[in-house]
């Protein structure tokens, strides 16, 4: 064998591959990876099956079919008056992992540090180093989660190339606040910090709260990536189906990496979402639809000796189980799959040191039988 200087010597297969491949082993109800488990709008299928049959098999422009972009742009500048360039500023990717991927290789150079906050999803910091900046984690407690910006503030050198933010936050659950946006934009104005913002559960806001998207505001809007999902969005992860925004001259950068990547994505499914789209409701209605799971979920694990945290965004739930036991979040998210049949994800590792709070995160993107199913096998714990 010939000897390989690992890249990434510490990476290892991640949380999510094992406990889906624990759950399916065990026969566990599988309420640890962020994936539904109903199907996507029969109607949006039947539009990707017209397009294929229609023609639309061969490769889409490298940024994606303009008619998809155009749509994008109307919804952007709809929900948050943002101008977008279709043309410019607006690139199909495939799905949000592409996105950030793609954002941190074409701006992050060696010896550059990069602000995450942790818990984070663990896509980041691989790619941070890969291009060999240097991850500066500022690790938030729970139950709240709520960044302390005087410690961003002295993490800030000159070396801070990027600020990496996600909301609603994986795992926690979290939202940033008018009063983070005013802090985040006080602390990078006159800097020369990139923001990146994972805004894959954009519609997923609940209690009539607000997505506070860095597209809304123009200060930050100038020099941000945003990575957004169609999987979240249209219950179907499987497609890998994403998109970038970003202003002009950091799409230009964003493209030169794209084309090496993926160079263009699934085109039919690009013509149908394109169509797809041009129904609000679609998005719109998301919001109320996961809330519902959302409330539902909560009010049957209140009846569990778990400790519910809040929930303001995404489809995850966390709990804790302080006080009910002194094992390890990773020994015990497996005990419960294999003893009570439901698969969480530990919340330690969406951390770099694993930092163990005693906290597990449930997704519950699901039919209403399988949470109800679910409760009852955690209400035995």
């Amino acid at each position: 064998m010939i000897p390989v200087n690992s890249k990434l010597p510490q990476t290892g297969t991640t949380i999510f591959t094992v406990m889906s491949a624990l759950s399916a082993e065990t026969g566990a109800i599988n309420l640890s990876q962020g994936f539904p488990d109903y199907d996507c709008s029969p109607e949006l299928v039947g539009m990707v099956n017209k397009a294929m049959q229609n023609g639309h098999n061969q490769y889409a422009p490298m940024a994606g079919l303009m008619s998809l972009r155009e749509q994008i742009a109307a919804k952007t500048e709809r929900l948050y008056g943002a101008n977008y360039n279709p043309d410019t500023e607006i690139t199909i990717t495939a799905g949000g992992t592409q996105a950030i991927f793609t954002a941190i290789s074409a701006v992050i150079n060696p010896t550059d540090e990069v602000i995450i906050f942790e818990p984070a999803y663990d896509c980041y910091a691989p790619a941070i180093k890969l291009m060999g900046g240097l991850v500066k984690s500022l690790a938030l407690d729970p139950p709240d989660y709520r960044i302390p910006w005087d410690m961003v503030k002295r993490l800030i050198s000159a070396r801070t190339k990027m600020i990496i933010l996600n909301t609603p936050q994986n795992p926690t659950g979290t939202i940033l606040t008018k009063a983070d946006i005013d802090e985040l934009t006080a602390i990078v104005r006159n800097q020369d910090i990139f923001i990146l913002s994972d805004e894959v559960y954009e519609h997923l806001v609940y209690d009539g709260e607000t997505h506070h998207s860095m597209a809304r505001y123009p200060e930050l809007r100038e020099r941000s990536f945003i990575a957004v999902s169609f999987g979240k969005l249209f219950h179907n992860t499987g497609w890998k189906m994403g998109y970038c925004l970003a202003p002009a001259y950091l799409m230009q950068e964003f493209r030169k990496i794209h084309q090496y990547l993926v160079f263009s994505v699934n085109t039919p499914m690009q013509v149908a979402i394109a169509e797809y789209l041009k129904d609000e409701s679609v998005y719109l209605s998301l919001s109320s639809f996961f809330q519902q799971k959302r409330d539902h979920f909560r009010e049957g694990l209140s009846g569990t000796r778990f400790k519910l945290l809040p929930c303001q965004g995404s489809y995850f739930q966390c709990v804790s189980y302080q006080g009910l036991t002194d094992e390890k979040d990773t020994d015990l998210a497996v005990r419960i799959t294999k003893e009570f049949g439901v698969a969480s994800i530990p919340v330690s590792a969406f951390y770099t040191k694993a930092t163990d709070h005693q906290i597990l995160r449930f997704c519950f993107a699901k039919r209403q039988e399988t949470l109800d199913k679910a409760v009852d096998r955690l209400l035995k714990f």
